[in-house]
Parts: structure tokens; sequence; C-alpha cells
């Protein structure tokens, strides 16, 4: 459609570099800095120009705004000048993101954070911060951490224990671990091949990685908490002044120290939308000492009541609640937006409507999912689920990235046990596996009783952790499905499974609705996902 808005040929050269067209009312700006972008549209809730007006007349052609300065430089000394424009602009921007906008404004900026070496326990911790950002960390499948630098595996050294007393024993255990897990490679990777025996028409290529994703499937459990790992989060302004200010009141000096370093950086690109996560800031520190109180509350309340030790347990997933009303409530959502009754009165007509009436529509509506990204629409969001989960880290560590969500987890230890990797078993590596286990939860042990947050950086992926998650029907569908193809790891894909099952013994109508669960086992595991890739790959070509 065409603009109501008309610009001289001059305006119009103004504008060329930053916006993708000046005659058409669907536009994209480009070429602007985070800190101009988010300013432009804060302000242009409360304008009657369009977007491109605004931007010539309050931001290109204005002085103060330092536009030139600001935008368009690209080597060092060009740089240097443009950050030192955006500070010289910073009230200007400031007082335009204060004037014309609430907290939601920080959403209209957002930056590109990369995070290298970081221990995987902290790379949980930045990945609880969901809405607003998407985080992407170094796979343990696809490469080995066996590698030394300067003659050490690169694993977190925490300060506060080679300080302390237990300096040797966290040093030791930890390349003791990594040691191990060099060690089961070989003999690992000759049981998988036996047994994935390469089958006429699969290649070399798709066969390799199959074996090598198999194998670090099986020999993962033994990489401590502490290993270094990469990340890469885009996020907006408001989920990193979140988690900035998260890390920064960490009780982990490594996660203080990521915060700080992260704070620094993104103060150059998007400076305005993270301003009060600055430990400066009167918000930061109020944050802190509501946080710092609010743990030590918990913590002593815990303490006075809840001190005997858990009952035993070898479920892997138990459903600890769910919404009784949860058939009626669907079904109300669903019908809302196509009648004009208010929702109480489509729950009670519901709520005494034969049930064959109700299992028709469901099953009609899950007739018509082809595959698992057909995503009924929002009313499957009302029915919710409750898990209490006890898996390995590893485990963990893939489902906690779904974040449509609530999970909280309990510290990372050895005290709930781990399971033996079958492959690492029949490859009759077994008892040195054990024996690293056995090593591991010693030294957990002797650290934990003075530092028991540090403690964790020793604790091996295969050990279990225990953690709860509250879903809903929508989400609970996609998790399952995605989580239980062939592909999966077997931890996480009977964990998925199970959670299917439970669903399904109490609400068995709802459960249709996850329609693309995998309940089967798959001893091949990767292979077929990668024969698969190099078809796909063959027919492009």
């Amino acid at each position: 459609m065409q603009t109501h808005e008309e610009f001289t040929p001059e305006e119009q050269a103004l504008l060329a570099p930053f916006v993708t067209n000046t005659d058409q009312s669907t536009f994209v700006l480009t070429n602007l800095p985070e800190v101009i972008k988010g300013a432009l549209f804060s302000r242009y809730s409360r304008s009657t120009l369009g977007l491109r007006r605004l931007l010539l007349k309050e931001f290109i052609q204005n002085q103060e705004s330092a536009f030139q300065a600001i935008q368009g430089h690209s080597n060092e000394t060009d740089s240097n000048q443009s950050r030192l424009a955006i500070e010289r602009a910073q009230n200007f921007y400031d007082r335009i993101l204060d004037g014309y906008g609430d907290d939601s404004i920080g959403e209209l900026g957002g930056a590109h954070l990369a995070i290298e070496n970081v221990s995987i326990l902290a790379t949980k911790v930045i990945q609880d911060a969901r809405i607003g950002g998407s985080p992407l960390e170094k796979s343990t499948r696809y490469v080995t951490f066996a590698k030394k630098v300067d003659g050490d595996y690169l694993f977190y050294k925490d300060p506060k224990l080679l300080n302390s007393k237990h300096r040797d024993t966290y040093l030791q255990i930890n390349r003791y671990l990594f040691d191990t897990y060099s060690q089961l490679f070989e003999p690992v990777s000759e049981h998988v091949r036996r047994i994935m025996i390469r089958e006429n028409g699969v290649s070399e290529a798709a066969y390799n990685r199959s074996v090598r994703a198999k194998v670090f499937d099986s020999i993962r459990g033994l990489l401590p908490a502490s290993t270094f790992t990469n990340m890469g989060v885009f996020g907006n302004g408001r989920f990193f002044e979140t988690l900035l200010t998260k890390l920064q009141t960490g009780e982990l000096f490594e996660l203080q120290e990521i915060g700080q370093s992260a704070y620094q950086e993104l103060a150059k690109v998007v400076p305005s939308f993270i301003r009060r996560s600055s430990v400066e800031h009167r918000h930061f520190q109020s944050f802190q000492k509501f946080s710092t109180q609010n743990g030590e509350l918990l913590q002593q309340f815990t303490q006075n009541h809840f001190s005997e030790p858990p009952a035993p347990t070898q479920e892997l997933v138990r459903l600890i609640d769910y919404d009784q009303d949860a058939e009626t409530k669907l079904l109300a959502a669903l019908i809302y937006p196509h009648s004009n009754q208010p929702l109480g009165q489509l729950r009670d007509s519901i709520q005494h409507m034969p049930y064959e009436e109700k299992e028709k529509l469901v099953q009609a509506m899950v007739d018509l999912r082809e595959h698992r990204r057909h995503k009924p629409g929002r009313a499957l969001e009302m029915p919710f689920y409750t898990f209490d989960i006890l898996g390995d880290y590893g485990m963990y560590r893939d489902l906690h990235r779904h974040r449509t969500l609530t999970q909280e987890r309990q510290l990372l230890s050895t005290r709930f046990g781990y399971n033996m990797p079958v492959e690492v078993e029949d490859a009759g590596v077994g008892a040195i596996y054990q024996e690293a286990m056995r090593r591991a939860a010693e030294a957990y042990e002797t650290i934990a009783q003075e530092f028991p947050q540090e403690a964790q950086y020793v604790v091996p992926l295969g050990y279990n952790i225990r953690w709860f998650i509250h879903i809903n029907l929508r989400a609970l569908m996609w998790l399952v499905e995605l989580r239980s193809t062939p592909q999966g790891h077997d931890n996480y894909r009977k964990a998925a499974q199970d959670m299917f099952r439970e669903v399904q013994k109490v609400q068995p109508l709802l459960a249709q609705y996850i329609k693309f669960v995998d309940l089967e086992e798959y001893p091949l595991g990767r292979l077929g996902a990668e024969i698969r890739q190099e078809a796909k790959t063959g027919s492009r070509r």
C-alpha cells in the first residue's frame, strides 16, 4: 500500500540508508544503532508523525541527537568516535525513553551477546532468563571436550576454591574426569561401531557423524559442571537488564564476573536499556537487598521445617498436579471466539454436554494435525500439569531450554545417584566410569561441607538432579513431540515419553492432542536423522 506521506528528493536521499523504502506503508529500518531504534519507536508511540518523518525531524536533522556522529562508522577510529558520540547524546536518549515509555520500551532494541569460556553450570543461570531472549549453547553431542589449552583442560577454576584448602581436590577431580572422558572415547566408539552396522546406501560421512554423536552422548555424563562451553545470546534490552541484574547478584563469583563483563560490553550497544542494571543504580541496589533478604528468609525457613532426608524414589517423572476441569476449560476456550456467550456460561453448558459430543470435537481437531508443526490455538494453554523429575544433569540441560513453562531446580549434587550408560557398560569400561563417578562424589562431599554452591562445579553431568516443571498442554505437546523424536538423547526421550504417559493416564481425551509422540526405542539413535539430512542435501545439489 502506498504511503500518504510525501518526501522531497533530498529527504528521500537522507532516509534511503535507513529504511527499505520511502513510498510504501510497510518498511523495515536498516543500518541504525540499537539506541536510535529504541528511542525512535518509543517516541513513535506518542506522535502523529509517521516513523520516517519522525526519524528525519527528531533524529537525522536534530543536532542534539548526535545522529550523524553515532551511525555509519566503520574503522576503529570512527568506532571510538561513535562511542563518544553515544555517550554525549546519552541524556537525550534517556530522556526520550523515560518520557515516552515504560519498561516495555526496553523491548524495542536488542543485541547479540557472545559469552565464551563459561562453565556449563553458569549457562543454566543465563538460560533461566526466558522472556525476550534466545540463548544457544555449544552442544556436547557434536564436538569433543577433551581439548587442552596450555597443557590443561578447559574448565572453570573458581577463585574461592583455589584460595582454599580444597584447591588440590578441586583441580585433581576435574582433570581426572576429563582424563576418563578422553580414555573412554575409543573403546566406546569401537563398541558403537560393532552394534551400529553401516548398511548399504548409508554414506560414510552420515555413519561417522551418527557414531560420534552416540559416543559423545554415552560419555558426556563424565564431564564436570565446571566444563567450559560457549554461548550466543540474542535478547532485547529489557531481557538483558533483568539478566545482568540477576547475574551480578548471583552467589557464584563466576556469575558476578560474567554479569559485570556483559554489562560493560552491552553498554557499548544498548546503554539506555540496561542502565538500571548498573551496580551503582538505585534500582539494582534495591533489588540486590531484596534478593539477599528473600534468599536468607527461605533458607532459614527450610532449615527449620524441612531438614529430614528425602524419601527414596526411582521415578524419572511423576505427575504431581493437574487441572481437574481441564476438558471443560479447554473446550470453552476453543468455542469462545466463535460464540457471543460469556466464558462462564460456555463452561456451564459444556459440563452438561454428553461426553460423546466433546470427544467427537476433540478427535476431529486432532485429526486435522498432519505433523507436529501444526500447533493448535491458545485454548490448549488452559490445562496445566506439574511434574516432579529426577534425571541426570545432562538431560536437565536439554529440557531446560524450553522457555514457555515454569521450572525450578535444586542444587546440583551427587546425592541422587546416576545411571550407567548401557553403551559404556557393554563396551567393557563400566568399572572405569563407576570409579570416576565415585571419586567425583567423594570430592563433592568434601567441598560441599564448606562451599555448597561452588561444590556443584565438580559434579559430573551424569549425576541426577531434581527439578519440577509446571506447563500447559500446548507447551507440553511441543516439548513431548520434539524431545521424543528418534534423534534425541535416550534419557530425555524417556522423560518426554513418561510425561505423555502420565497425562494419558489421567486425561486420555486431551492426551490425544499429543499426536506425534514417538514411544519407540531406536538403537541407531542419530543415524536415521543423518541419513535424512544427507538425502535433503543431495536433492538440493
